[in-house]
């Protein structure tokens, strides 16, 4: 998680899969319920010793496959908690017996790899005191490939209110202000109404004057593999000497990769704080040119205290909520 490896893993399947096809294996599976609901961030700490452990065990004993169905925290089904899923040759009780030991493994790192987040103005702080940049942001409230509108200006607010300097922030969702910045046209300096339009978790609109910098009509992201299409796309500074860099566009998407700045020009290297509206799929594009990466637990859409989501269809015990729903 980012999910970068969907080629390698497709055809991993398609090889066990074919090699049942042929007789050569006889593929069994045994699953492990974590009765957990939370995720884990697996480029780094204790979650990439875990994904390694499950590498590790692919080749030995008959083990064909292991998986980590981390589950959807804020999908409301029958089945949320997450999963260790295993293959086996042809021997269910070497199947369940690496399952099981696994999920053993996950459920004592459970502390360490549950996601955690800071306040606005502590990552304001932090971002503040350090030596250089970018310091990359994310802002986990506000997610569009959960569901969010991506359109919060929490972060943006308290930006402008402290008066951040050298702040790249995006991608705004916001098909109104794209609209008006397009008849304005590149060049134009105008009063925008920024953001804060779907409902109460997206905060109140910003209102800004801005420069319009840059227009797309097709504006794109990588992420992985694939091409993300941004749809119409705008970049606007604030008019305020600020050295604050927005973007907003027509499709609703999270952040992925700094293309969707770095189309328009914008040198992220010399910005000292860069806000993505993403929880985890933003790590892979920008990590390798981020000084440091903050996670921002920011008011928004999407509830981060997993202890306290409103589940109506899932109704089995979970850590968080349980000490140890286990017993």
């Amino acid at each position: 998680y980012p999910h970068i490896d969907a080629a390698e893993r497709a055809e991993e399947l398609f090889e066990i899969c074919l090699g049942a096809t042929r007789g050569e294996v006889k593929p069994v599976m045994a699953v492990h319920d974590l009765r957990m609901i939370s995720m884990w961030r697996t480029p780094v700490g204790e979650a990439a010793g875990i994904v390694a452990q499950m590498q590790a065990l692919e080749g030995q004993d008959g083990i064909l496959s292991v998986s980590l169905a981390h589950g959807f925290p804020w999908g409301d089904v029958p089945d949320a908690s997450a999963k260790v899923i295993v293959v086996a040759d042809n021997d269910a009780g070497a199947a369940a017996a690496a399952a099981n030991s696994l999920g053993e493994k996950i459920w004592s790192l459970r502390e360490s790899t549950h996601p955690t987040g800071l306040t606005i103005d502590q990552a304001l702080d932090h971002a503040a005191a350090a030596a250089a940049g970018p310091i990359v942001m994310a802002d986990l409230g506000d997610n569009a490939g959960v569901g969010a509108p991506s359109d919060s200006t929490f972060i943006l607010r308290r930006m402008l209110q402290r008066e951040t300097p050298d702040v790249a922030s995006g991608v705004y969702w916001d098909p109104i202000a794209v609209r008006f910045c397009k008849e304005g046209g590149e060049g134009a300096t105008i009063d925008l109404r920024i953001g804060g339009k779907v409902g109460v978790t997206s905060g109140d609109p910003v209102d800004l004057q801005v420069v319009v910098r840059g227009i797309l009509s097709e504006g794109r992201q990588r992420f992985g593999g694939s091409i993300i299409d941004m749809g119409e796309t705008v970049w606007v500074s604030a008019a305020n000497g600020q050295n604050l860099d927005l973007i907003l566009n027509t499709n609703r998407a999270q952040t992925f990769h700094p293309d969707a700045f770095e189309q328009f020009g914008i040198d992220l290297a010399r910005k000292k704080v860069v806000v993505v509206k993403s929880t985890q799929h933003f790590f892979a594009g920008f990590e390798p040119m981020a000084a440091e990466i903050l996670y921002v637990t920011a008011p928004g859409a999407i509830p981060m205290d997993f202890a306290n989501i409103d589940y109506q269809k899932f109704q089995q015990d979970y850590w968080p909520r349980h000490e140890d729903p286990r017993r």
